[in-house]
């Protein structure tokens, strides 16, 4: 393994519209995992897109210590490939059939090379992905999301790079399919440069870079000791806020007791030299020397100020801005036992053709889990009541279920965050909305923004706010994979807001980080029709 596999020299990039990006980054990764986290529009995947050549920078250079694999976020991949074709396995398949057949000719061999046992090394590497039933021949039209993402991570493994970028890897893959990437990754011996949200992933990397306002910075260590470290600097920030807070009010204390020292000698002075009857030029020069003794003494204190504000300024500089969320949330709150759903024998053709029972009752607190494809967004379809069933029957607590789905959309994307949030509650008076707003993170001129030029983040806490604090307040949440796309601060901010929501809700997520953050206590596995 080289000893520094990438290295960024006076980086610049911006985008046509000469938007700003990077401007003379300068960093170098060494050997082995390395994770690299910053908020979503940071630059993280248009970082990967330099060092894959991608994209060009505008100055400065990449270089790159062997041959690189890169697997992005968004597959270009068309739906009329084979899987060998995407795997780039194919012309080698097609010269050592030919061979086989009874065709010697030298364009053959030249395009196996060496390649003799492609066919196993192929089979081997799709079996430690998951992909053990899916054949060569198979059309990618055929795969869901997450197997093409794990086809995606064979493809680019099969070229025995030296150098792999993975950009959001975990994106669409359900929790089997998460552990054996996991495990292929605990295998493989090369440079890893990985950006992604899944902590169980970022807490097998060697160390962490943090892309944080054009810079990056190096923390040794996995996920977990990244965050014990980032807090552990909070505190001793804070404490260094504290002081300098605390040395700023003595030094200005300081002075104004040695201005009011020099008023009152100046004024005893002033009577003590007029009942002396000294001549005038004498007692206008001492009263000179006595003024400019005084002026000196409060430009020292005035320094003494100046530097102690200077010291605040560093100490607030040093802080992280915090972007947690806290909220009560008591009109949420269900008595225990309360039955929110109440479905049986709920049958949809193809995915629960026996059909399905399950009571929901207050506050349970369900993950949702099981394969792709099992039917688990259909599920919550079923429960929100988007989707009737096909055979058995329902009940559902009135008008106090809320679903929130992958693709974010409870929102008018035309109005602002602040007129989404007075149709959801119409009662509560303005002032009280721009408070709430603020909680939410949302202050000033963002609460005028159109819902529809919002981050991911930004409508995640936006359609929180209208879905918690809607009127009347839901009593089960339905969320469909709703980590997807987020980045690690908006994860922890839905966190939050889950943690502080009195009702029940029923998550759909392969995050297992996120489950146990958010006290899951009841498990419901769907795969091949049943709910176990």
């Amino acid at each position: 393994m080289p000893e520094n596999c990438v290295v960024l020299s006076g980086l610049s990039f911006s985008w046509p519209d000469d938007t700003p990006v990077f401007d003379h980054l300068s960093a170098t990764f060494p050997g082995g995992r390395t994770g690299l986290v910053a908020p979503n529009g940071s630059g993280k995947t248009t970082l990967l897109k330099l060092v894959a050549g991608v994209l060009k920078p505008s100055t400065g250079s990449v270089t790159v210590d062997g041959l690189l694999g890169y697997l992005p976020q968004d597959l270009p991949l068309s739906g009329e490939l084979s899987v060998a074709e995407v795997l780039g396995v194919a012309p080698i398949l097609h010269a050592i059939a030919a061979v086989e057949s009874g065709d010697v000719g030298e364009e053959h061999f030249t395009t196996i090379g060496t390649d003799w046992d492609v066919e196993e090394r192929t089979r081997a590497q799709l079996d430690r992905l998951g992909l053990a039933d899916v054949g060569l021949d198979r059309l990618l039209s055929t795969l869901s999301g997450g197997q093409i993402v794990s086809l995606g991570l064979a493809a680019q493994l099969l070229k025995r790079p030296d150098v792999l970028l993975l950009d959001e890897p975990t994106n669409n893959l359900d929790l089997e399919a998460r552990h054996q990437l996991y495990s292929v990754l605990d295998d493989w011996s090369g440079c890893l440069l990985v950006v992604s949200h899944d902590r169980a992933l970022l807490d097998r990397m060697d160390r962490i870079a943090e892309l944080d306002r054009g810079e990056i910075r190096f923390h040794g260590g996995n996920f977990t000791e990244y965050e014990q470290a980032v807090e552990a600097a909070r505190e001793v920030a804070e404490k260094n806020i504290r002081s300098a807070e605390q040395e700023v009010k003595r030094e200005k204390r300081e002075m104004q007791q040695a201005r009011e020292r020099a008023a009152r000698r100046a004024s005893t002075a002033s009577r003590n030299l007029g009942s002396a009857g000294l001549p005038k030029i004498f007692a206008g020069t001492m009263k000179r020397s006595a003024q400019e003794s005084a002026g000196k003494a409060d430009g020292t204190h005035a320094a003494r100020v100046g530097a102690a504000k200077a010291k605040l300024d560093q100490a607030e500089r040093s802080l992280r801005t915090e972007q947690k969320i806290s909220l009560e949330l008591p009109q949420t709150e269900v008595p225990a036992g309360r039955t929110l759903f109440a479905g049986e024998q709920l049958r949809v053709r193809d995915l629960f053709p026996d059909g399905v029972d399950l009571t929901i009752r207050g506050p349970e607190r369900i993950a949702l889990t099981g394969p792709n494809g099992a039917g688990k967004s259909t599920l919550l379809r079923l429960l929100h009541g988007d989707l009737a069933p096909e055979g058995g029957s329902v009940s559902r607590a009135d008008g106090r279920i809320a679903f929130l789905s992958q693709r974010l959309d409870l929102l008018d994307d035309n109005r602002t965050v602040a007129e989404n949030l007075a149709a959801a509650a119409p009662a509560m008076p303005p002032a009280q909305r721009m408070n709430l707003l603020a909680r939410f993170l949302f202050r000033g001129a963002r609460v005028h923004l159109p819902v529809g030029v919002l981050s991911g983040g930004e409508r995640l806490r936006a359609t929180l706010a209208c879905v918690l604090f809607a009127e009347p307040a839901p009593q089960l949440l339905l969320l469909d994979e709703p980590t997807n796309n987020l980045d690690l601060v908006s994860t922890a901010q839905l966190e939050s807001a889950l943690t502080a929501f009195r009702g029940a809700f029923v998550v759909v997520s392969h995050d297992e980080r996120f489950l146990a953050e958010i006290g899951v206590e009841r498990r419901l596995r769907l795969e091949d029709g049943r709910l176990r």
